[in-house]
Order: structure tokens, then C-alpha cells, then sequence
């Protein structure tokens, strides 16, 4: 059974406090989305998860159509080009979590080192070139870094996942997170 838009909103909230709550995620960085009705509910810009609730998460249309009572987070573009190239992919976690954010600043993929970089969904997790926040450069370097994989890091930026679930898409967060501090370690 589906769940209804207001039932979404309320994981799509519960994953962004679970971010902050096991310290991947801080204040108003990172954001959450998870596909739903001809769109994605997405969580707004600059605002803390504990600051919201449920109505205040932002559903954004694939036409371009956006409800809601605040501006979507300013990495709309990067989630809608998930959601278009992979139609597998029903949730995206984005977040700036200091392991996979220290080896993207330092433009470094995450390679085979341990096996459960495997969970991401293939032998490394790729990490784009640099592009602004919020472009269209950037959603596109995602989106082909993510053509079979489940996750990537953003240079000097941070890490993205993905999965058929929010549950899912923060299992891959977590794991990627802790392996990155792992590889930081043994270089």
C-alpha cells in the first residue's frame, strides 16, 4: 500500500532528524527527498529539521509546479535529476557528514578498499568534478556519477545516496560515511 503524501512527508522529516541525531548531518546543511505523485517532497532551504514539521516539506512537481510554504532546498536540481535518469531511485539523501566530505574535498573517489563499498552498488563511489551548488552542472555531474551506482561523493561538497526507500537510501549514508572515515584512516 502507498503511502499518502502527508505519510511521506512525515518520513522524509524523520530521515532528516535521524541525520542530525547520529551527527551526519548539522543545523540546516544537507536534505532529503522521496518520490511522490508526478514530483518529489523535498525538505526546505535553510531550515534545521528540528525546526519542522511535517507541512513544511516542499513538494516540487516535474513540470515545475511547487506547493508548499517555503522555498525548496537549493539542491532541487540534483534530486529531479535523480528522479528522471533513474526511475528506480524512490529517495535521495544528501548530506555534508565529515568523512565523505573531507575525501570529497580532496576530489577523491572511494575505491574497492573493503567490500561493503559494494553496497552503493558497484567497485567505488565516484566523485564528480567541482561545480556550484545548486547548478545545472552539478545535477548533471550527479546524475552521471549515479548512472549505476547508488551513491557518489560531490567535490568539495559532500555525498549523496540513493535507494528504493528512505530507509535504504540512509543505510547506503551511513555505511558510505563510516568507510570514507576508514580510507581517510589507512592513507
Amino acid at each position: 500500500m502507498a503511502l499518502s503524501q502527508a505519510e511521506l512527508a512525515e518520513k522524509v522529516l524523520a530521515t532528516a532528524r535521524a541525520m542530525n541525531a547520529s551527527g551526519i548531518n548539522r543545523g540546516s546543511a544537507g536534505n532529503v527527498s522521496a518520490r511522490c505523485d508526478g514530483g518529489f517532497l523535498i525538505t526546505p532551504t535553510g531550515m534545521g529539521a528540528e525546526d519542522l514539521r511535517p507541512q513544511d516539506i516542499i513538494w516540487l512537481g516535474f513540470d515545475g509546479t511547487l506547493r508548499g510554504d517555503w522555498k525548496p532546498s537549493t539542491e532541487w536540481h540534483f534530486h529531479q535529476a535523480l528522479y528522471r535518469f533513474r526511475p528506480d531511485l524512490q529517495a535521495v539523501v544528501h548530506t555534508h557528514s565529515p568523512h565523505a566530505t573531507a575525501l570529497a574535498c580532496l576530489r577523491r573517489e572511494l575505491p574497492a578498499f573493503h567490500y561493503m563499498v559494494a553496497v552503493a552498488g558497484g567497485d567505488s563511489v565516484r566523485c564528480t568534478p567541482y561545480h556550484t551548488f545548486g547548478t545545472e552542472a552539478l545535477s548533471q555531474a550527479v546524475a552521471s556519477a549515479m548512472i549505476d551506482r547508488n551513491a557518489c561523493l560531490m567535490a568539495n561538497h559532500g555525498l549523496v545516496a540513493a535507494g528504493s526507500t528512505l530507509a535504504q537510501a540512509m543505510k547506503i549514508t551511513v555505511e558510505i560515511e563510516s568507510l570514507c572515515g576508514v580510507y581517510l584512516q589507512a592513507l
